[in-house]
């Protein structure tokens, strides 16, 4: 059974930088697309970015050149690198597969100072 844990959130100033990383367990990993989501607490999830199984990305209007999606297959990880923050990407953060995305984890709590 895959599971997938976040970790790297914290609270950060605006303008700084965070690195988030996810690692998954089970051999399917590489097969999947895999997206990080945020949520607020009162708000539906949202879809913050997206990464193919050979390195494509797709990302939400507001984090365009701010957020970069990776993974490494070959350890089983994706992470954001997340820079430019701002008040409004407060949120915990969950990476899960793109379709059929599996029981959602803990998240890691990203906040952002003004």
């Amino acid at each position: 059974q895959v599971q997938l844990v976040e970790s790297g959130g914290g609270l950060v100033q605006a303008g700084g930088s965070l690195r988030l990383s996810c690692a998954a367990s089970g051999s399917i990993f590489s097969l999947k697309r895999m997206g990080w989501y945020r949520q607020v607490p009162g708000k539906q999830r949202e879809l913050v970015a997206v990464i193919g199984r050979t390195g494509s990305t797709n990302y939400v209007d507001s984090v365009k050149g701010r957020f970069t999606i990776s993974r490494d297959n070959a350890k089983n990880t994706v992470s954001l690198q997340m820079n430019n923050l701002k008040p409004e990407d407060t949120a915990v953060y969950y990476c899960n597969f793109y379709v059929d995305p599996l029981n959602w984890g803990q998240g890691t709590q990203v906040t952002v100072s003004a």
